[in-house]
């Protein structure tokens, strides 16, 4: 009797082995294809976060560099203009 107890039990080990093994496997190969979707998702989302900023810094420095022209032309095209007002309004000051 002692025998086929043990037997029963060697059986049920071996079944365990040959099924449980396989299974657990399974499981975790599932459970790591999810994760690894789930990291997929999120590097595309930062990634179009992270264009959509860059877009937004390149729009801004273009704002910027248009102003900057602005600027320069004025300063250019009134720089004759600026040197005579300037001297006019020392001219116009009173002196004390």
């Amino acid at each position: 009797m002692h025998e086929l107890h043990d037997d029963g039990f060697l059986i049920f080990m071996l079944a365990l082995i040959v099924i449980g093994i396989p299974v657990i496997g399974g499981l975790l190969h599932e459970t790591y294809k999810v994760r690894l979707k789930h990291r997929e998702r999120m590097a595309t989302a930062l990634n179009a976060q992270a264009a959509e900023k860059a877009a937004q810094y390149a729009a801004h420095t273009e704002r910027l560099e248009q102003r900057v022209r602005v600027l320069e032309r004025l300063a250019i095209d009134r720089g004759a203009d600026l040197a005579g007002e300037i001297e006019r309004l020392r001219d116009e000051r009173p002196v004390h």
